[in-house]
C-alpha cells in the first residue's frame, strides 16, 4: 500500500477539511504531516460546523485511526480546548487519536516570542496568527524544541532551561508579558495529553502499509506557503508541499500514492505577501462576501482575486500532483464573465513560469470566459452542470494537464461532484 496525500495549492484555505472529510470514507487511517493550530480546516455537517486546528479531519469517521505526525507543532492547551469541544458532541478522540512522540511542542513563551517578533517588524510583519508555530519552528530547527515524548523524560528540566532562553530573548527585546495564568493552563493541558497514545509514527504508519491498511496524508495551509517554495518570506514555517509528508510522518518517497491537489474557483490570501491577481474593487468585495472569506481561526478577512494559473501550474508541478479538486465554485455562480491569469507580465515581457520574486511590478494577463449565471449549490451530478461551467472545466483542465476529480458546490459535504472514478 502508499499514502495517498492532499494538498492545498494555492495560499491555504482552500476547503481541505471538508475533501479530507469526504474522501476518508476510502481510508484506514488519516494524518496529519506539518503545521499547527494556525491551520483550521472547517468541516459542515447534519447542520453543524466545526473548526479543527491540530486534529486530522478524519476523527469523524467512525472507526477511523487518526495520526498527528512527528511534521506537526502542538500545543497542548490548544489541543486540549479542541478535543474537549468535540468529545461534547459526541466524537471521543482518546482511542482513535494516536500523536508522535516527535512532534513538537508549542510553549507559552513561543507565543509570546511570537507577538515580540512581530511587533519589532513594524510594517514589514509578515502576519502571523500569534500562535508560536513559527519560534517553534525555529527552536526545531535550531535543536532547541521540546516534543511530544519529553512530557514522559525529564519534562520539568527541560521546560525550565527552554524558558530560561526564551526570556533571555523577550528581555533583549523589551517585551512586556505575564504567562503566569497562562502557563497553569498549558501544564494541565500537558497532563491531559497524556491521555492519548503517544507513539512513534514513523514506526506505526509504516506498519500500516505493510498490513495492507490505507493511509491519506492530510496537509495543512497551501503550497505558496512552503518554506522553500512560496512566497517566501511570506511563507509558513514548514514544508507544506507533498515532500512535506515524507519528512513529517517518516516514509520513503516510494511510498506516495496519489496526490490530490485541491484548490479554488478563484483565488484567497490572508495576512500580508504579494498577490497578483488580488482584487481590490467591488468584484474583490463581491467573491468575499459570497465566499464568505474570513479565517478559520484568526477571523481575519481573506483577500481575494481571481485564479492564477500561473501559480497554481507551478504548484502542480512542484507536488505531482495526480487529481485536482475544484472547490467554491459556487461563489462565482453569478458572474457574467470569469477571468483567469494565464501569465504574468513583468516589464513588458510576459513569462508563463513562476518568478523568484512576485511582487507589485507584476501585471497579470488574464483569460475572460462566460459566467455560467446558474445556482449550482442543489446539483447531485455533473450532468446537471451548465454548459458555461463545463467549458471553464474543460479549459482548466487543458491549461494544467491534470484531470479534476472531485468538484465542490456548496461547503456541506453532500454538496460534493466525483467526475472521475478510479478506473477513468
Amino acid at each position: 500500500m502508499k499514502v495517498d496525500v492532499l494538498l492545498g495549492l494555492q495560499w491555504g484555505d482552500e476547503g481541505k477539511g471538508k475533501v479530507v472529510d469526504v474522501l476518508t470514507p476510502n481510508y484506514d487511517v488519516v494524518t496529519r504531516f506539518q503545521g499547527g493550530p494556525n491551520a483550521g480546516h472547517t468541516l459542515e455537517f447534519d447542520g453543524q460546523k466545526y473548526v479543527l486546528r491540530s486534529i486530522p479531519s478524519g476523527i469523524f469517521q467512525g472507526g477511523k485511526i487518526n495520526v498527528i505526525g512527528n511534521g506537526v507543532v502542538l500545543d497542548p492547551l490548544l489541543f486540549k480546548q479542541e478535543a474537549e469541544e468535540l468529545a461534547k458532541s459526541g466524537h471521543d478522540l482518546t482511542q482513535r487519536l494516536y500523536i508522535s512522540k516527535k512532534a513538537h511542542l508549542i510553549l507559552p513563551t513561543h507565543r509570546m516570542l511570537d507577538a515580540a517578533y512581530e511587533a519589532a517588524k513594524g510594517s514589514a510583519k509578515i502576519g502571523t496568527t500569534g500562535k508560536g508555530i513559527g519560534p517553534t519552528y525555529t527552536d526545531k530547527v535550531s535543536r532547541n524544541g521540546l516534543r511530544v515524548g519529553d512530557l514522559l523524560h525529564d519534562f520539568n528540566r527541560k521546560y525550565a532551561e527552554a524558558k530560561a532562553k526564551h526570556e533571555k530573548i523577550l528581555k533583549s527585546l523589551n517585551y512586556v508579558y505575564d504567562i503566569a495564568e497562562l502557563e497553569a493552563q498549558w501544564m494541565e493541558a500537558a497532563e491531559y495529553l497524556k491521555k492519548f497514545n503517544l507513539i512513534d509514527s514513523e514506526h506505526v504508519i509504516n506498519n500500516y502499509l505493510k498490513e495492507g491498511k490505507s493511509v491519506l496524508a492530510e496537509g495543512a495551509q497551501g503550497t505558496l506557503l512552503d518554506v522553500d517554495f512560496g512566497s517566501y518570506p511570506f511563507v509558513t514555517s514548514s514544508n507544506t508541499i507533498c515532500a512535506g509528508a515524507c519528512t513529517g510522518l517518516g516514509i520513503a518517497p516510494s511510498k506516495i500514492g496519489n496526490v490530490y491537489g485541491i484548490f479554488k474557483a478563484y483565488c484567497t490570501r490572508v495576512g500580508s505577501g504579494p498577490f497578483p491577481t488580488e482584487l481590490f474593487d467591488e468584484t474583490g468585495e463581491t467573491i468575499r462576501r459570497i465566499g464568505h472569506e474570513f479565517g478559520a481561526v484568526t477571523g481575519r478577512s481573506r483577500r481575494c482575486g481571481w485564479i492564477d494559473l500561473v501559480a497554481l501550474k507551478y504548484s502542480i508541478m512542484i507536488d505531482g500532483v495526480t487529481h485536482l479538486i475544484m472547490m467554491k465554485s459556487d461563489v462565482l455562480d453569478s458572474f457574467d464573465t470569469i477571468k483567469a491569469c494565464v501569465a504574468y507580465k513583468i516589464n513588458g515581457k510576459e513569462i508563463t513560469e513562476f518568478p523568484f520574486e512576485i511582487d507589485e511590478k507584476i501585471e497579470p494577463v488574464y483569460v475572460e470566459l462566460p459566467g455560467w449565471k446558474t445556482d449550482m449549490t442543489g446539483m447531485q451530478s455533473e450532468d446537471e452542470f451548465p454548459e458555461e461551467f463545463n467549458a471553464y472545466l474543460d479549459f482548466l483542465e487543458t491549461e494544467l494537464e491534470v484531470p479534476i476529480k472531485i468538484v465542490s458546490v456548496g461547503p456541506d459535504r453532500e454538496q460534493t461532484i466525483i467526475r472521475y472514478t478510479e478506473e477513468d
